[in-house]
């Protein structure tokens, strides 16, 4: 991810050792994944926060990235799967 190692040489980010970094990446990062889940039966746009917190710890955890991966490829068959659906209904 370029564009984080950018900013986090601006902001000095990287200056901070990594365990430290991983600390707050993994309190701003889970916070808002509990946000988003909480999100899920409470009036709000979860399907938005939640994969944003996801974004956040990627930046730091693996797992989070393999977990935002998968859910990615899961949309795209989803909606795969619905363009086939609707060009199928279309020509009957």
């Amino acid at each position: 991810m370029k564009w984080t190692q950018n900013l986090g040489d601006r902001l000095g980010w990287n200056l901070l050792p990594q365990t430290l970094r991983r600390i707050i990446v993994g309190v701003i990062g889970g916070t808002i994944v509990l946000i988003g889940v909480a999100l899920v039966v409470l009036p709000g746009p979860a399907f938005i926060v939640i994969p944003l917190g996801l974004l956040i710890l990627g930046s730091e955890f693996a797992w989070a990235r393999r977990l935002l991966r998968r859910a990615k490829e899961m949309i795209g068959k989803v909606r795969g799967q619905r363009v086939d659906e609707v060009a199928a209904e279309e020509k009957r």
